[in-house]
C-alpha cells in the first residue's frame, strides 16, 4: 500500500511539473513590458488566448516621466489612436490582437503603440524557456521594425 501511495504521489508531482512547463511554451500570461529606449518597465500586459488567437491587454501603466504625467495625467489616454480607442484609457486597452501560432512563433496579428496611436504587424517569439518574449512590431516586412523584450511575471 505504501508503494502504491509513493507511485501515485510521484506521478502527481510529474504531472504538476509537466503542466508548469507546458504553461511556458505559450505567450499566454502576464508580462513586464520594458521600454526599448529607456530600459524601464513601462507596463504590465496580460496575453490571453481567445479561441486560438492571442490578444494582449494593458493591466497597468508605470514609470511615467513627470513630462508624461503633466501631458496626460497619471492614467494616460490614447489620444493619438483612431476609431474606438481614441481618447480611451491605456489601462484596460487591448493593444494586441489576432495573433496566431505559426510553427515556433506567433504571427499574423496587430499591435498598437498607445503613445503614437500607430498600428503595426506583430510577431512574438519565446526565449529563455518561455521567460522572455521578443515582441517585434513592424510595417511590411519583419526586418523593418523594432523589438522589445518582455519578461514573464510569476503567476
Amino acid at each position: 500500500m505504501k508503494q502504491l501511495f509513493r507511485i501515485a504521489f510521484a506521478t502527481g508531482l510529474l504531472l504538476a511539473a509537466g503542466a508548469a512547463l507546458a504553461a511556458n511554451d505559450s505567450p499566454v500570461g502576464k508580462w513586464k513590458q520594458i521600454d526599448d529606449v529607456s530600459g524601464k518597465q513601462k507596463s504590465v500586459i496580460e496575453i490571453t488566448d481567445n479561441g486560438g488567437e492571442l490578444q494582449g491587454k494593458v493591466l497597468q501603466v508605470m514609470n511615467l516621466s513627470p513630462e508624461e504625467i503633466s501631458k496626460g495625467g497619471e492614467h494616460p489616454k490614447c489620444v493619438l489612436c483612431e476609431g474606438s480607442r481614441k481618447d480611451q484609457p491605456v489601462e484596460g486597452m487591448t493593444i494586441m490582437y489576432g495573433v496566431k501560432k505559426d510553427s515556433d512563433v506567433w504571427d499574423g496579428g496587430k499591435i498598437i503603440d498607445p503613445k503614437t496611436g500607430k498600428v503595426y504587424k506583430v510577431k512574438l517569439t519565446l526565449d529563455s524557456g518561455g521567460q522572455k518574449l521578443d515582441v517585434r512590431g513592424y510595417i511590411g516586412f519583419s526586418l523593418l521594425g523594432r523589438s522589445q523584450t518582455w519578461f514573464r511575471l510569476a503567476e
